[in-house]
């Protein structure tokens, strides 16, 4: 191939998607223009070659910076800024975002630059927590971009704007942006890139939000444009991610972790590698695989991902409670953007109600209800609901616990998600057991035992004793002390608990295992194999 037509061969590659075949072919042409270097940095960042991308758009740089295009110049070095901010190279980044500025400051005209500088300044000032000032930038960016008649900064700096208001808890208006760039992106006007960045940015959204009719949609739709660019190394990471993630919900986990399977530590998207640890650490604790459970979870950490709450919850599943209950109490000390903090308050109410700290998961309760008013999702309102039927429960309230478990169970079955189903079901079960209404009791945890069966849900299965009823992780501690023999004072100083929790823990044994004395709970103990 001779060099001149080498540009012609990257120039059709390019536009038909061919990401592997455009590069190559830039890269054994010469004298290549600004617009052949913005697409050979394109391609080299599709294809998950950041290195080459960044030379290519220094090099870039360089030749327009000596050609005194300040414009063009600063959009390289804008570029080059962003995606390195994105990779994690902060001071770099930042570096190269000021270079932009002050070509823009120096070139001193109305340009596209000085526009798409907005954008980065808006992530500054959310990332100081200034949403008000940030949220004007994108207005503006907004504004100018479709004055500019520039599609990619009018789609860019809207899918920000949706991001920042979820952040700040405006949920229907943070949606209703996404929506607004989702359209953009729909004309198909939009660069392979910025595509790219935006599907990726609407998805983590509607995740966020627990928004989960538009992110099945979007999902989709990111599949679709992924599958037909078979050389994608960048988006095709957080593709599979998101889509394991809705097939977890919907009790598809084989599925899920095949999705996942193709995304680890050598992925060119380091975020999307980290949560596909995590996802597999999660999937792997449902059923049962506890030691690759513990590999997964180790992995996401070493990504970067923080590994909690699905680690305290490994911590509770081989019972070591105490441990559970401190991991937990620590994530919620610390700050998380709403859609992480209702993962964290779910797991710690499960937590902290099995280690028999009814008060904290309270607290913890509170605020679900909180954010399932300001979220107003069903996906939350119904964890929301599950979280006080078991925190009513716990409190020695199963009359009070019956109406939101009902609640919860009705959205998870319109929903369609059968794990959270099986658990509501059992918290029912406890309640009509606890109510006297064994029949109704029996019935719910048939149906929830046979949920848990399909899916392959062991950890859950195996806290069933047997048709009597379940007993939290806590509960099981207990019987095992009371079959020794030891008094509720001795089994609250042995679990470091008041005895009148103890109390309530043995009155809540008696009532799932349907028995009436120590004796009949410690026959029925041994009888189950339960300790």
């Amino acid at each position: 191939m001779s060099r001149p037509s080498a540009v012609e061969e990257a120039r059709r590659a390019y536009a038909a998607h061919e990401w592997r075949r455009a590069f190559e072919s830039y890269s054994v042409a010469e004298h290549l223009d600004a617009d052949d270097l913005d697409r050979y940095a394109v391609s080299a960042m599709l294809l998950g070659r950041m290195d080459d991308c960044f030379a290519i758009r220094e090099r870039a740089y360089e030749a327009l910076l000596a050609d005194g295009d300040l414009v063009r110049a600063a959009m390289a070095a804008y570029w080059s800024g962003m995606q390195r901010m994105v990779a994690g190279d902060v001071a770099a980044g930042s570096g190269w975002l000021a270079r932009a500025a002050r070509l823009v400051a120096e070139d001193g005209t109305d340009s596209i630059a000085r526009a798409y500088l907005m954008v980065a300044d808006a992530f500054e000032e959310m990332a100081a927590g200034n949403t008000d000032r940030s949220l004007q930038l994108l207005d503006r960016a907004v504004a100018d971009g479709r004055r500019l008649h520039d599609p990619d900064l009018v789609a860019l700096a809207l899918h920000q704007q949706g991001l920042v208001l979820l952040e700040a808890g405006s949920s229907e208006q943070g949606l209703a942006r996404l929506d607004e760039a989702m359209v953009e992106l729909a004309t198909g006007r939009l660069s392979p890139m910025v595509t790219g960045i935006v599907y990726c940015g609407a998805l983590a959204g509607c995740w966020s939000a627990y928004e989960l009719d538009r992110a099945q949609r979007w999902t989709a739709a990111m599949s679709d444009w992924c599958k037909v660019q078979p050389d994608l190394g960048n988006f095709t990471g957080e593709c599979k991610v998101r889509r394991a993630e809705l097939k977890q919900l919907r009790g598809e986990w084989a599925d899920a972790q095949a999705d996942l399977a193709g995304v680890d530590g050598a992925d060119v998207d380091v975020w999307a590698a980290g949560m596909a640890a995590y996802l597999r650490g999660n999937l792997d604790r449902l059923q049962g695989r506890f030691e690759a459970a513990e590999e997964s979870f180790a992995e996401a950490a070493r990504l970067g991902c923080d590994p909690q709450p699905g680690l305290a919850l490994l911590r509770l599943a081989r019972g070591s409670v105490q441990a559970a209950a401190a991991m937990v109490r620590r994530c919620l000390a610390e700050g998380q953007e709403d859609g992480k903090r209702v993962e964290v308050l779910v797991a710690a109410v499960e937590i902290l109600l099995a280690a028999g700290e009814a008060e904290t998961a309270g607290g913890a309760v509170e605020q679900l209800v909180e954010l399932a008013k300001r979220s107003r999702t069903p996906v939350v309102h119904a964890l929301s609901a599950q979280a006080s039927a078991a925190l009513q429960l716990a409190s020695g309230r199963p009359d009070a616990a019956l109406s939101p478990a009902r609640d919860a169970l009705r959205q998870w079955v319109k929903i369609r998600a059968p794990h959270q189903e099986a658990r509501t079901r059992l918290l029912i079960a406890d309640a009509c057991r606890a109510l006297g209404d064994h029949e109704s009791a029996d019935r719910a945890l048939a149906a929830a035992r046979d949920l848990l069966v399909s899916l392959g849900a062991e950890t859950d299965l195996a806290r069933l004793p047997g048709p009597g009823g379940l007993l939290s992780p806590r509960e099981l501690e207990v019987l095992s002390l009371v079959a020794t023999g030891a008094t509720n004072r001795a089994i609250a100083a042995k679990l470091v608990l008041s005895e009148r929790t103890v109390d309530r823990h043995v009155s809540n044994i008696f009532a799932k295992l349907d028995v009436s004395s120590r004796a009949a709970a410690t026959a029925y103990a041994f009888e189950h194999q339960i300790v």
